[in-house]
């Protein structure tokens, strides 16, 4: 019987009574017809959004921190730019290098929520339709979701990205920043992907764990889901949403990852042949051979990497799509080498 109730947690459907009597009473909720293991309702996409330099950073470690120091301490992961080590100027110096920014933070959220945790986003998340897209993928792992928003004047935070670049820290420059002021679109609570929405004013209030709204967050994501919660709603995933394993953001990632593994294996061949140059290099079965007529440093294989990726991102946006799969990606990026560095 133990094993029986094990295999039927979480998609096996059927009547609320046989399986309530198996559970032993056990509160679990139905989705779709789907029971739902009591331990996913801990799973939950909190998205940050704010102008840059507003404090989004600071409240996404006050979330963590108060999360974690609960009796239950669910699992907390940050997703964030500097998860990646992506310079803040160059990932948003154009609208190409922001839209490769947005794809690979979304593929690594949408990867980050098939785990048992609370996901924060941590990144500016200004533009509405990212937003949703966020909010699709929350639906899509039917779990609850949630936006927290970083309340600042422009000329505060202008102040305070003056104040970083003055210490050393990381900071805009004043291109970048106006820029990103001046496309903000700020989250609205009718808006389904913007609901609910906590509002923090870190230059008025200050920010730490104990800010009304990181508390009023933390009650939400973490109180007890059952048939009387009117306050607390975990999302239906729908077909829609379940139905394309591999979306841009996915190519883009795979891209990144494939790009940077033929960089890998072509420094490697260079230091085995003692500075000699690559000829004939297999990376597996299936793909094109490495054919370069000289050697190769690595600052010049990183900018022809870069060259590469922003080419092809620039192509999708007018023609076919980037490739889904790492061989594909590895493949055009070989192509891109020999043609850019062979001997023909």
């Amino acid at each position: 019987m133990e094993i029986l109730i094990q295999s039927l947690w979480t998609d096996l459907e059927v009547k609320s009574q046989t399986f309530q009597e198996y559970l032993g009473g056990v509160t679990v909720i139905r989705s779709q017809g789907r029971i739902i293991h009591p331990k996913f309702l801990l799973m939950a996409l909190v998205v940050i959004c704010g102008q840059p330099c507003s404090g989004k950073s600071t409240a996404a470690s006050c979330l963590a921190e108060a999360l974690q120091n609960l009796e239950s301490k669910p699992a907390v992961r940050i997703v964030d730019e500097t998860s990646f080590h992506l310079d803040r100027n160059q990932s948003y110096a154009d609208m190409t290098a922001e839209k490769n920014l947005r794809g690979v933070l979304r593929s690594e959220v949408d990867r980050s929520l098939s785990k048992d945790a609370i996901i924060i986003v941590d990144s500016l998340n200004s533009i509405k339709g990212y937003r949703y897209e966020l909010w699709c993928l929350a639906r899509a792992a039917g779990i609850r979701n949630c936006v927290i928003y970083c309340d600042v004047e422009d000329s505060c935070c202008r102040r305070w990205n003056q104040d970083r670049n003055e210490k050393g820290e990381p900071a805009y420059n004043d291109k970048v920043f106006e820029d990103l002021v001046r496309r903000f679109e700020k989250p609205d609570r009718r808006n389904r992907w913007d609901s609910p929405l906590f509002e923090l004013l870190p230059a008025r209030d200050g920010l730490n764990k104990d800010s009304t709204a990181i508390v009023d967050a933390v009650s939400y994501l973490t109180k007890k889901v059952d048939s009387k919660t009117r306050d607390v709603k975990v999302l239906q995933p729908t077909i829609a949403t379940q139905s394309a394993r591999f979306s841009e953001a996915n190519s883009l990632y795979e891209m990144d990852r494939a790009t940077q593994e033929v960089t890998a294996a072509i420094v490697k061949a260079q230091s085995l042949a003692m500075g000699g140059t690559v000829n004939g290099l297999s990376l597996s079965p299936g793909l094109p051979t490495v054919n370069l007529s000289r050697s190769v440093g690595l600052p010049e294989l990183r900018r022809l990497r870069r060259t590469f990726i922003k080419l092809t991102g620039q192509s999708s946006l007018s023609g076919p799509p980037p490739p889904l799969d790492a061989d594909s990606a590895k493949r055009m990026f070989v192509d891109y080498l020999n043609r850019e560095l062979g001997n023909g």
